[in-house]
């Protein structure tokens, strides 16, 4: 049997299409209408992905987000009419993993869930090459999945940890956008290069001292970005 995955939208339609289309493919699904029921069902079931909707009663889809993720990093992929920037930035920001406007395809959804708990098996896997990255005041282990920035532990999420150990690992390799987005979000990934902006920006902003003017992160024009490991 597959992963058990919690769809939560107040759209008794929706809730009825993604249900199916995810039970023909063997996964175990369980639905919610409302915020508040969300976080109950999450924390009785614990399931292994959430399919999220914003605009939800009770409470909203960011305010459940950022509760459910606040206890675990269950991965999350929000469900939303509102396609603006600003919503994107701040579900990104808050641990969303992947992000799909309304209307969507069933077909893509599908292939969204796919991707994205596949890359969470592949990161609770450490490198065995190579577990720890330290590089001036900023400190990347692979094994424990954590940041320190001048002696510091930060928040990353788990899509922001991955890029950044993506980046530094393999420095002083330039990366184009393309590529980043086929490796961390799989060559089947619908989104747009924003979604990559996004997680750039907010991972220069919690590991860089001016974000503007990066040490680490930095953007090769007309090419991508590098990690720029200076000396160890």
């Amino acid at each position: 049997m597959k992963e058990e995955i919690l769809v939560v939208d107040d759209d008794p339609k929706i809730l009825k299409v993604i249900e199916h289309s995810l039970r023909r493919e063997e996964y175990q699904v369980f639905t919610a209408a409302d915020g508040e029921q969300a976080i109950m069902l999450e924390e009785k079931l614990r399931p292994g992905l959430i399919i999220l909707d914003l605009m939800l009663p009770k409470l909203d889809g960011f305010e459940v987000c950022r509760r459910i993720k606040a206890l675990r990093d269950i991965p999350v992929i929000i469900l939303s009419a509102r396609g603006e920037e600003l919503d994107k930035v701040v579900g990104f920001t808050l641990g969303a993993d992947d992000y799909l406007t309304k209307p969507f395809s069933p077909t893509e959804l599908l292939m969204r869930v796919k991707a994205v708990l596949r890359r969470c098996k592949q990161s609770a896997v450490p490198d065995s090459l190579q577990e720890t990255i330290s590089c001036r005041d900023l400190v990347i282990n692979a094994r424990t999945r954590t940041v320190q920035v001048r002696g510091k532990e930060v928040d990353l999420t788990a899509k922001e940890f991955d890029l950044l150990w993506h980046l530094a690992k393999g420095s002083p390799q330039v990366f184009t956008r393309q590529q980043l987005l086929e490796s961390l979000w799989e060559p089947d990934f619908y989104g747009d290069e924003n979604t990559l902006t996004v997680h750039i920006r907010r991972v220069r902003e919690k590991i860089e001292e001016d974000s503007n003017n990066p040490n680490f992160i930095k953007t090769v024009w007309g090419v991508g970005y590098k990690f720029d490991l200076g000396h160890r």
